[in-house]
Order: structure tokens, then sequence, then C-alpha cells
């Protein structure tokens, strides 16, 4: 069985998602450890309490940057990863980190690259009047939220919504995707070449696999 380790900063839905994929047999791998640079992520208990290593690596304990990500880098290939899921990982990943793991590590950003990389993609759609927004998933390359679109989901944006009301929205599709395209990965569907998202022998569009 492949073996996908995942990282985390915070409350740990989509590893939930991904947890709950595995039970119910959708994703044919076992998720072999769960790291995290915040001790306090509740995804870590989530972890724990479905049976899966679970550990902090605090970036205040390295001296450098560079430090963090080698020491993440060996605990990460101690797990043999097949593939690396990025779920709600805070921290800018170093050029080395990225290279080491290069085409087998996934994220999942809250809005549609190419826009609104970075924070506060939920915000910036309301400020901005949009009328929908959504999430990606991509692979993940040396430039951040820059990596080839693999999915995306679009929800749509009401008058009446709040931050909140949107972020819920975009979650909801983020659960329902993320797993879908780990399991293609793990398949042996998806990969990375020549700075693209291929799927099946086909080079994805810029959108992903998704676009209209």
């Amino acid at each position: 069985m492949k073996n996908i380790v995942v990282l985390i900063s915070g409350q740990g839905s989509n590893l939930q998602a991904l947890l709950d994929a595995c039970q119910d047999g959708r994703l044919k791998g076992r998720i072999a450890a769960v790291l995290s640079n915040n001790p306090d992520a509740y995804g870590l208990v989530r972890a724990q309490e479905a049976g899966i290593p679970a550990q902090a690596l605090l970036p205040s304990n390295f001296a450098s940057r560079a430090d963090f990500d080698a020491a993440l880098a060996e605990e990460i290939a101690r797990h043999q990863p097949d593939v690396v899921v990025l779920a709600g990982y805070m921290r800018i990943l170093s050029e080395a980190f990225v290279r080491r793991f290069s085409g087998k590590m996934l994220n999942i950003h809250p809005s549609l690259l190419p826009k609104y990389p970075g924070l506060h993609t939920h915000r910036k759609a309301l400020e901005n009047g949009d009328s929908e927004h959504g999430t990606s998933v991509h692979f993940v390359t040396e430039e951040l939220d820059g990596g080839p679109v693999i999915l995306q989901a679009r929800v749509p944006i009401f008058p009446e919504d709040s931050e909140q009301d949107v972020q819920e929205r975009v979650q909801a599709q983020e659960h329902s995707i993320y797993p879908l395209v780990v399991s293609w990965y793990l398949n042996n569907r998806l990969a990375l070449r020549d700075n693209r998202a291929w799927l099946d022998g086909v080079a994805l569009p810029a959108a992903g696999y998704a676009a209209e």
C-alpha cells in the first residue's frame, strides 16, 4: 500500500477528508505520518485519534529556515512517502525542499489560481465584488502557489455572504476534490512533466481538469 505524508498547520479539515477517504476505500493508500510546524494544530489530534504517527517540528528550534526544512525533509523521507500532501500547511517551503520532493508534492489553495495566491483569499474575493470563488489543487513548485493546476472547484458568492460563509462553501468543495486528486496520483494517473500536469497521458489546460 502506498504511503501518504500530510503536512498541516491548523485544524486539519482536509486531513480529515483524506482520513475518511482512506477509511472508506476511496484512497488506495495509507497516511503514514502527519507533520506540523504548529504544536497546537488540531490536525495532530485528528491524526493521533486515527492511530497515525503525528509530530510537530518547531521552527524556533532551528537556526534557519533552511535547517528547519532540511529536518522536515528528513522526517518526511523516513516514512518513505509516495506522495506528500500539503493540507493547510502555512509555511513557505525552501527551493531545496521543493526540489527534493518535486513531482510528488500536492497542495490545495483556496482560490481559483492564478487568482489570489497567498493569504486571505476569501476576503479578497469579497472586497473585489467577485461573483464566484473556489479552490485549486496543484503540484507544488518553487513558485509560491504557482505550480500547475490539476483540478478546480467553483462556488458562487452571494451579496449577503460573510467571509465565513464563503470559507465554508469553499471548504466543502476542498473536502471533495482533494481526496480525488490524491487518488489519481496514487493510481498512477497523474504526473508532473515539463512543468505541466498530466492526467491519463494528456496535458491538462492551465486551469486544470475542471476548466470550462
